[in-house]
């Protein structure tokens, strides 16, 4: 990434905040082992500020989407409160595998740590931790048959070439530059049918409560096989570790592409479906809550489409 891609992610700018559109396969923060991290691109986002702006919260590496960032000392103070009293409004877009029977329902789980030497890998647990999600029906697909060949980009080099990086879709950049929501400029449509080979191979469909994440790398995996999809609206209402994919593969209903609670392979697989969509954030006292969308990426494109979504058309500010 160059500051120039993470400037052209901003979704919404104003004095105190920002919230960049977050792109799959990129950790928030360094790790302990270091590492590439969107952190080392914040320097682009001062728009003129002394410091760099800094995360009010956190996102999964493989998760993409709305990422909320503070402009400085004072603003982080006030949304790490938002954030840390619930008064954030988070709705995530999610494929799973299978699907729920129901329209929507609520998943109230208490999750703990799997494993003392890997504390980010959770399970659910009757001593742990609270932890409550719910859940909607956006869209059913009764059968998605993912081929072996994958790798067909030639109908469409750029959605090829923008899988293979893992990015989203091109942002669209506005004429007026200026502060807050309002964004001026003409709209650029984004809506692109299925394509021929809907890529990565897709993890078998299968019940239960996920695999161990100790497995082995070399997982059958099941090419050309039917599977059956649910798009869902997912909104927690708790913030632990990786809720929203232990909460759906607890279920029996693991998210698209997860290498850890679900069949997903380490490497080659179709990217975790699962995106932070919408945020709503009552950042002012006197006036409406900021409300930001983040556009869905590539690689969960095409999926969405089999479960009836009908594409979008979104901007972008500078």
């Amino acid at each position: 990434m160059t500051p120039e891609e993470i400037v052209a992610r901003l979704i919404y700018r104003d004095g105190l905040m920002l919230i960049i559109d977050k792109p799959i396969g990129y950790a928030v923060h360094k790790g302990p082992k270091g590492g590439e991290s969107l952190e080392d691109y914040f320097g682009a986002l001062r728009f003129g500020l002394p410091r760099s702006p800094a995360l009010a919260h956190r996102l999964d590496r493989d998760t993409s989407g709305c990422l909320v960032l503070g402009r400085h000392r004072k603003a982080l103070a006030t949304l790490g409160k938002l954030f840390k009293d619930g008064r954030v409004g988070k709705t995530y877009w999610a494929v799973v595998e299978g699907g729920p029977a129901d329209d929507e329902g609520r998943i109230d789980l208490p999750l703990g740590k799997r494993d003392d030497t890997r504390g980010w890998w959770m399970k659910v647990d009757s001593d742990g931790q609270p932890a409550v999600t719910t859940w909607r029906v956006m869209g059913r697909c009764s059968l998605f048959t993912v081929s072996a060949d994958v790798s067909n980009t030639e109908a469409d080099p750029a959605l090829g070439d923008a899988r293979a990086a893992g990015g989203s879709p091109p942002p669209i950049r506005d004429a007026n530059g200026g502060e807050g929501p309002e964004v001026g400029g003409a709209e650029t449509e984004h809506k692109r049918p299925p394509t021929p080979n809907p890529s990565p191979p897709l993890a078998s469909a299968r019940g239960g409560r996920g695999t161990d994440p100790s497995r082995s790398d070399n997982v059958e995996q099941s090419r050309d096989r039917p599977a059956s999809l649910t798009w869902l609206a997912l909104e927690p209402l708790t913030g632990r570790t990786h809720q929203l994919r232990v909460h759906c593969s607890a279920m029996g209903w693991p998210i698209v592409g997860d290498t850890i609670y679900g069949d997903a392979p380490r490497t080659g697989g179709p990217g975790l479906h699962l995106h932070a969509r919408e945020v709503v954030v009552p950042l002012y006292k006197n006036k409406e809550p900021v409300r930001a969308t983040a556009p869905v990426p590539l690689h969960m494109q095409d999926r969405l489409y089999a479960c009836g979504w009908k594409g979008e058309v979104f901007t972008l500010v500078d």
